[in-house]
């Protein structure tokens, strides 16, 4: 659910994320796609066009607004037998590499992804990790917290990863990796925040719906520079996860 700038009327919404295992370095990905829900009724797509580029620091396009959730609560048209079918196309990609030559980008299939959103009956799990030698970690290495009740772990990267040097990079993965070979995953909305300890505040960053194939997380939760300001107190710093397991997905 979305609000558009200004409007007080909740959307249902969409925007396209793209996967920090396939962006390189320097590279930036310009993507043309549309976004869009089916209404079966007259047996087409309805939807909008747009655009936007993908680097290691900007892997979410904006959030585009397509149907009020009242209406398609209301709908016959997009909603039959509590499902609606939503779809994303493609419709141009180029990549600048650093040098200014452009790559390659093969062509693949077209892919169905099932999503199946529970209305009651969610799974939920908290989890609070408090770091009283933050100063003395690994701080080039990823730092895992110990795995909790709904089969999760936080990842920090305290000095951030790959993706961001200048930031705290901050995820949450799945500890039980035989799942991911399983041909239902489970389909989740996250909560990731961390405490300022001197004003009792948490700087909190909340997902989408999202499908739980590994990991999924911000590399620039919060600038380094501002971890002096609450954030980490003598050696102390105090992160929280929320997951919320909604549905399940599976390939079409």
């Amino acid at each position: 659910m979305h609000k558009e700038a200004g409007s007080v009327t909740p959307y249902v919404a969409l925007r396209l994320a793209s996967s920090t295992l396939s962006l390189v370095p320097a590279h930036t990905v310009h993507a043309v796609f549309e976004l869009s829900i089916c209404n079966h009724s007259k047996g087409m797509y309805y939807g909008c066009k747009a655009s936007y580029n993908f680097d290691f620091k900007n892997f979410y396009s904006k959030e585009h607004c397509l149907i009020p959730l009242k209406k398609l609560l209301k709908s016959s048209a997009f909603l039959v037998d509590d499902g609606c079918v939503f779809a994303v196309e493609i419709l141009k990609i180029d990549v600048c590499s650093p040098e200014k030559k452009a790559v390659v980008v093969q062509k693949k299939a077209t892919t169905v992804q099932n999503l199946f959103v529970q209305e009651k009956g969610f799974v939920k799990g908290t989890y609070t990790w408090n770091m009283n030698n933050f100063l003395e970690l690994d701080l080039d290495h990823c730092v895992r917290s110990p795995t909790f009740e709904v089969g999760g772990h936080k990842c920090m990267y305290p000095r951030g990863d790959l993706y961001s040097t200048d930031c705290l990079s901050l995820y949450l993965s799945l500890d039980a990796s035989n799942e991911l070979h399983l041909e239902s995953k489970k389909v989740a909305v996250m909560t990731l925040s961390i405490l300022n300890q001197k004003n009792g505040k948490h700087l909190t960053k909340t997902s989408g719906l999202f499908i739980c194939d590994g990991g999924w997380g911000w590399p620039n939760f919060l600038a380094l520079k501002k971890l002096k300001k609450g954030y980490v107190v003598g050696s102390s710093c105090i992160v929280k996860a929320d997951l919320t397991i909604v549905g399940l997905s599976n390939d079409g």
